[in-house]
């Protein structure tokens, strides 16, 4: 006999057929532990139409159900809420798109010139060699505009060991032996000093570190420095988005209602359970402009539907700026950069085969996505815990694949 799956249906006006399909996929998911806990819910011409999660907390135990009001640690969909708060400080003409970064981070400009190198594998955290068609030369660090952050055209390498900068913190909710502030202060000094892997403009290159920074230049801007939270808060949260925080267990939310990742074996040696999981973000202090966040899969799918249908009217967003962040901006390879926005590859891509080409979302390593297909006015958001058993897990891609192309049959196709 099958094991029974924890579900909790909040909402689903998906059609019969359609739902068992994805129930069946899902459940799959969950006996092989590609994923012991997932969220989804999608949104479809501007209403709320399902809102399910499946599996445990601890699929060892079988304790605490998964529940729609369960937290995910989002990862790297906190790159799109630091996103929307520039877009918001450029909507005021607090900024501009091409604006050079040392305009509001002068302290990244301090080394005049700095070498190219290879940067570091995030994995292996091993140094790279450097690209040949760069060996021996340097990067003008005031070149680099919040347009390149935006499109990962810096020539910023993709991740750098900033996590290194303190100890762990406790685990929480035990206070922190050193302050959050003092946490990033120190981040930001060595976000400021590392060597480019490329010039800008030189391709697309996804780096976390150029979203660092663009936080940093969100706090500022939004007269808030070092508090990237406040900004998010106030400028893309608001009242409306109200499962979304960074640190939740300091924020009165509880083990139980937090879905836990990876095993950290080697820094932390707990596991990660109401701590983000990016451990740059959490020596960091727990919040940056490319990880931190937690939330309902509700909550981002919501997110998603303001954009589309309201990003004027409650993002506080210039419409034509959220069109053009939606629209190609930068290409290597199947690589299709928006701004902040990843756009559909041509081939393969992670959202499958029946979104439209002009499809546009972004995905985080700890198996979340959310995606927006503006053709057909939906907005699909699958949250799941992939990394609870490690890092080395194949079949995440091909579930986004099935999940999106299930969905996108049963209601559009």
């Amino acid at each position: 006999m099958a094991e029974i799956i924890a579900s909790t249906v909040n909402l689903n006006k998906l059609s019969e057929t359609t739902y068992r399909k994805l129930n069946a996929r899902i459940e799959e998911t969950v006996r092989a532990r590609v994923a012991p806990a997932v969220a989804i819910a999608i949104f479809h011409n501007d209403m709320s139409i399902l809102d399910v999660a499946w599996g445990w907390h601890d699929p060892d135990t079988k304790n605490f159900p998964v529940h729609t009001s369960s937290l995910f640690d989002l990862a790297s969909l906190t790159k799109i809420y630091t996103s929307l708060a520039f877009f918001s400080l450029i909507t005021e003409e607090k900024i501009s798109l091409h604006s050079r970064l040392v305009d509001v981070i002068p302290e990244f400009g301090n080394l005049s010139s700095r070498a190219i190198d290879g940067g570091q594998d995030p994995f292996s955290k091993e140094v790279l060699p450097v690209d040949e068609r760069f060996k021996g030369q340097s990067v003008n660090p005031s070149d680099v505009t919040f347009f390149h952050l935006l499109t990962h055209t810096a020539g910023l390498p993709a991740w750098r060991d900033v996590f290194s900068v303190a100890d762990a913190p406790l685990e929480p909710p035990q206070p922190d032996t050193i302050s959050r502030a003092e946490r990033w202060s120190r981040a930001l000094e060595r976000l400021c000093q590392f060597s480019f892997v490329g010039f800008p403009e030189s391709g697309v290159r996804y780096s976390d570190v150029g979203m660092m920074l663009l936080g940093e230049a969100v706090s500022r801007l939004h007269g808030t420095p070092g508090k990237l939270d406040e900004a998010i808060k106030a400028r893309v949260l608001t009242d409306k988005l109200r499962h979304t925080m960074f640190t939740p267990l300091y924020n009165k939310v509880l083990h139980h209602q937090i879905v836990p990742t990876e095993m950290d074996a080697t820094w932390r040696k707990r596991r990660v359970w109401g701590e983000v999981h990016d451990e740059n973000a959490c020596g960091a202090g727990g919040i940056a402009g490319h990880a931190g966040l937690f939330a309902t899969a509700h909550d981002v799918a919501l997110l998603g539907n303001f954009y589309l249908n309201h990003v004027e009217r409650i993002l506080k967003i210039d419409p034509e700026l959220a069109l053009a962040a939606t629209e190609l901006q930068a290409q290597t390879d199947d690589l299709r950069r928006g701004l902040a926005w990843l756009l559909k590859a041509p081939v393969g891509a992670m959202v499958g085969d029946r979104f439209s080409p002009s499809s546009y979302g972004h995905s985080g390593f700890t198996g979340t996505t959310l995606w927006i297909d503006p053709q057909a006015n939906l907005v699909v958001v699958l949250l799941t815990n992939s990394v609870w058993g490690g890092r080395e897990n194949d079949g995440i891609y091909e579930l986004r694949r099935a999940i999106h192309d299930i969905i996108h049959e049963g209601l559009v196709s």
